[in-house]
């Protein structure tokens, strides 16, 4: 058994999601002096199932941080030293669909968490923020943390406009705040709908597999330890007020993705169905994350095909974990988005 001793508290907002349970994962198994306040809305994408061996060391809240009455009772409550914000609405097709509850939740939410924050002397804020708040590369060059924000679809404007929001009450308040952007994660207990672990299910169900445009949007791909460790990173070691980009240095095209999971499961790419291209589809990410390797040394473990490697196997071997969702309230989304185009 585990002991503990507790000198940090940290508030991770979003905590049942994929990135946000990693992370919990991690701080769990490697920081023995910090406990865990998780605070989810436990939408469609967030699975307490993820957070199942680790129940015991987090006190959990189901708390939506657009409440801020509720949130608030959460920082009177509990003496907070962190707060990590992962609680978002993150799906850019969804955002297009309906853009009204990314504003909600990743804006007046991020506001809500900041104020708090701010009232109740939180040691240093977090916001975990994207790469796509930077808008679209051509074909060469990379995303600095200088390079101007330029969000292309409701999903990116909600994350940038909390970003500047952190950033203001930085420079307004002087408040510890800190802003990391990643690039494309993928990993275990990633939501179905997503690329990856979307193509890998998929795939061991013989279902086709949706193609946007042409397959020649390229993404930097991080696998989401590589992240977690990133972010823990930045913690440490960030400067107050700075902006670090956390990259996996794996650019690869989608129709490349597709194919090699196709590959490594014995599967015809018959099962690629190309699909009209998603509105406002940004060509290329890539990111420059030299200053996090320089102010804090990370560097990222995992290139691509090791990635994909370990992810494959993830599913296969937990086919429980994503069966449980299909057969739930997102088989009706599933249905519509990927069986019926």
């Amino acid at each position: 058994m585990r002991v503990f001793n507790y000198m940090k508290t940290y508030l991770v907002t979003g905590g049942f999601g994929f990135i946000g349970s990693n992370f919990i994962r991690y701080v769990l198994d490697n920081k023995k002096d910090v406990y865990i306040i998780n605070v989810d809305k436990v939408t469609y994408a967030a699975n307490p199932e993820n957070l199942a061996d680790y129940s015991a060391n987090c006190k959990f809240y189901k708390v939506d941080i657009a409440d801020k009455t509720a949130l608030s009772k959460i920082f009177i409550e509990n003496k907070i030293d962190c707060v990590v914000n992962f609680a978002a609405e993150s799906h850019v097709d969804r955002s297009i669909a309906d853009p009204g509850i990314f504003i909600k939740t990743n804006v007046e939410g991020t506001l809500n968490l900041l104020e708090l924050s701010l009232k109740h002397n939180v040691g240093k804020f977090l916001q975990v923020s994207t790469d796509e708040v930077y808008g679209s590369l051509g074909a060469s060059g990379k995303f600095s943390e200088d390079t101007p924000l330029s969000p292309r679809s409701p999903y990116s404007a909600s994350k940038a406009s909390a970003d500047m929001l952190a950033m203001a009450f930085f420079h307004t308040y002087n408040m510890p705040v800190l802003i990391s952007r990643c690039s494309n994660n993928y990993g275990p207990y990633q939501f179905p709908e997503k690329l990856i672990p979307l193509v890998i299910i998929n795939a061991l169900n013989n279902k086709y597999i949706p193609l946007y445009g042409d397959g020649k949007n390229v993404r930097d791909w991080i696998h989401v330890s590589d992240h977690v460790k990133g972010i823990c990173s930045v913690l440490e070691k960030g400067k107050l007020g700075e902006v670090y980009n956390i990259g996996g240095n794996s650019e690869a095209e989608n129709i490349d993705i597709i194919i090699y999971i196709l590959n490594k499961l014995n599967k015809p790419h018959s099962l690629i169905k190309y699909v009209k291209d998603r509105q406002g589809h940004d060509r290329r990410y890539a990111m420059d994350f030299s200053r996090i390797n320089a102010e804090t040394g990370f560097l990222p473990e995992y290139n691509i095909e090791k990635g994909i490697d370990s992810t494959i196997s993830w599913y296969i071997k937990n086919e429980s974990w994503w069966q449980e969702i299909l057969s739930g309230d997102y088989k009706e989304y599933y249905k519509k988005m990927y069986e019926n185009r």
